[in-house]
């Protein structure tokens, strides 16, 4: 008989196939509360395949009495509650290393795209400006700049190492100094923004980050910095932002992570000098593919009584 299985959001097929040839899958759409799964099912299922952002807590880790695994499609794991889950026994695993290279590159072109205005300028072809009102104005150079890491682990490292051959200084925050020759460290947040152009957060989520770009880091930048966000929008004191976006105490940001997704603040919206992306840091049909095997590796595991691939707790 095959275990039973509790599946978050929506997968695409590659997915979805081999999921419901090992297991007995029930589905929770985004948006869906757990009185729309069949009553059978809490008592079934014993792992979930989790996906998504929402909160994942004790009230329904609680609901389903033979859960023993959470299975996390993704690096970070915040929104899961893994103190309460290991209090009672649950295993916690998530992908990581598989999607460093594609949130690296998001969040390099976005430094380079926010900085030559990439979007608008093709939107100032598509509504006939170009034709009407001629150039379009002028943007911020990217080589040369020197640039600030806030967090450097294996995303953060990842960043520095696409914008070294910029030929710009690469600045970095940690509490300690790292093996990177060349590399400035530094262990405050506030005098490295104060020290480059444009700042990059690679931050991992959870209570321990909440903030740490806060207001005072923020307005260091000045009024010609650049903000890039691509780790969690718990990291940033996110009306702070939106205050400095909207007085000209920073000259732009470019994010793909926000506090409350996928509603996001409203201010943003007015904002012409933001760039906002949908949270698609891993969104590569390749690595979305091997995020998925990863989960299932995990899961098979679990089932099997093996050793964990890549358990958090």
């Amino acid at each position: 008989m095959k275990p039973h299985i509790l599946t978050f959001e929506s997968y695409d097929d590659w997915d979805t196939v081999p999921l419901e040839e090992a297991y007995t899958v029930y589905n929770l759409p985004h948006g869906a509360s757990l009185d729309t799964l069949p009553s059978e099912a809490f008592e079934a299922v014993q792992a979930f395949a989790f996906k998504g952002h929402n909160k994942l807590g004790a009230d329904i880790m609680d609901a389903f009495p033979k859960l023993g695994m959470i299975a996390n499609y993704g690096v970070g794991f915040d929104t899961i509650d893994v103190e309460y889950a290991s209090s009672k026994g649950i295993r916690v695993t998530n992908t990581p290393d598989v999607l460093t290279d594609d949130v690296a590159d998001l969040a390099v072109g976005m430094v380079i795209a926010q900085s030559r205005g990439i979007v608008g300028a093709s939107e100032w072809i598509r509504s006939g400006n170009w034709a009407k009102n001629g150039a379009f104005e002028l943007q911020t150079k990217v080589s040369g700049k020197r640039v600030g890491i806030v967090g450097l682990g294996r995303i953060g490292r990842a960043v520095a190492e696409r914008l070294q051959p910029f030929g710009g200084e690469i600045h970095y925050y940690s509490r300690s100094p790292k093996d990177c020759e060349g590399w400035i460290h530094h262990s405050d947040i506030v005098a490295m923004a104060e020290a480059v152009d444009t700042l990059v957060i690679t931050l991992s989520g959870g209570p321990k980050t909440v903030e740490m770009v806060g207001e005072q880091a923020i307005k260091a930048l000045g009024p010609n910095g650049l903000l890039v966000n691509a780790s969690r929008g718990t990291t940033v004191d996110e009306e702070a932002l939106l205050d400095a976006l909207e007085t000209g105490a920073i000259k732009a940001a470019a994010l793909d992570v926000f506090e409350n997704e996928p509603n996001i603040n409203k201010r943003f919206m007015a904002l012409d000098n933001v760039l906002l992306q949908p949270h698609q840091s891993s969104g590569t049909v390749e690595t979305r593919k091997i995020m998925g095997q990863l989960q299932r590796d995990n899961l098979a595991a679990y089932f099997a009584g093996k050793e964990l691939l890549t358990p958090v707790n």
